[in-house]
């Protein structure tokens, strides 16, 4: 897998598509990475004390990693990566 935890992503596809963040987690045996802020949904949690309320919190899921592009730091454009970690557009290493 090429894209690691603090990498900047783009996700190309999906609701959130064209839209960047900084990868918080990488889950390589399911192929996914988790995105600061993006691909959010809403859990409702159940109160578990008396007198406690329950919520609905905001949750970031994670993301196909197919889905997703590194942006390179040098051009700030989403591209593909070599083996070598490096942009295929402007040659520089990531």
């Amino acid at each position: 897998m090429k894209i690691k935890k603090g990498d900047t992503v783009q996700i190309m596809v999906g609701e959130d598509s064209g839209k960047t963040g900084k990868v918080l987690k990488v889950y390589p045996e399911q192929n996914k990475v988790l995105v600061e802020g993006l691909h959010l949904f809403k859990k409702h949690k159940k109160p578990r004390r008396q007198g406690e309320k329950g919520e609905i919190v905001t949750v970031s899921r994670p993301v196909s990693a197919a889905n997703v592009l590194l942006v390179c730091q040098s051009c700030k454009k989403p591209a593909r990566v070599t083996k070598k970690r490096q942009c295929v557009i402007c040659k520089t290493q990531l």
